[in-house]
């Protein structure tokens, strides 16, 4: 019987091709080089090893601590949205054990992944190794990279409640947004630009997505 600790490479790629068969293709994951990226980056080297053999199911995984994994799906569309060109700059936002980042390395010139949990940034360190496009960043994750800004792109891979102005204004005029957005306990998927006259989100997707800590809206006091 295969284990979590005998499938072979063939297995994984099977199961990777079959990801991108069932899970992006099939849900507007229709960028040529975000599908390509995806199919080639190993999903399983970026998850615990008791996860290893559902690291391409249509699912978060669970990273420990209360942090997931996001969706292939969701991670697939945010990419797809983000209309990523290869000179970009990209700041991604949660950025767990790195696989997300290990995809935008595939498509675009640098990427600067933020990531709030040392154990998650160590696990993200050993994966990706020596990675010439990738800095990893560990901080806060709403506050981002400044001293590395600007950037083309602002790619939030979880969901919030709202976009904090100082990730906004890390990006360069008419720089692009995309991210999960938490509305009303519903989750959708959203893009968007900053530009001179300010910053807006058009949702896109209705798509389930992991949340990611630290973007909440204060509370109003109720009596």
């Amino acid at each position: 019987m295969t284990t979590l600790t005998t499938q072979s490479p063939e297995t994984f790629e099977a199961m990777r091709q079959a990801m991108v068969s069932s899970q992006l293709r099939t849900n507007a994951v229709n960028d040529p080089r975000v599908v390509a990226a995806m199919a080639l980056v190993p999903r399983e080297r970026f998850v615990p090893d008791d996860q290893r053999a559902f690291a391409y199911r249509d699912a978060a995984l669970p990273l420990g601590r209360g942090r997931y994994l996001n969706v292939p799906m969701a991670t697939g569309r945010l990419l797809t949205e983000a209309y990523l060109e290869r000179h970009d700059r990209v700041l991604l936002i949660g950025s767990a054990t790195g696989y997300t980042a290990a995809v935008l390395a595939e498509l675009v010139e640098h990427v600067v992944a933020v990531e709030s949990d040392p154990a998650l940034t160590a696990i993200a360190r050993e994966a990706l190794g020596a990675q010439a496009r990738i800095d990893l960043v560990e901080g806060a994750l709403d506050a981002g990279a400044p001293s590395r800004a600007p950037f083309d792109v602002l790619m939030i891979d979880g969901a919030v409640e709202f976009v904090p102005d100082a990730l906004l204004g890390q990006l360069v005029p008419d720089g692009r947004v995309v991210t999960g957005l938490i509305d009303r306990n519903v989750i959708r998927l959203a893009s968007g630009r900053r530009s001179a006259g300010g910053f807006g989100l058009a949702t896109f997707a209705d798509v389930d997505c992991v949340v990611l800590p630290g973007f909440s809206r204060p509370r109003g006091f109720s009596f």
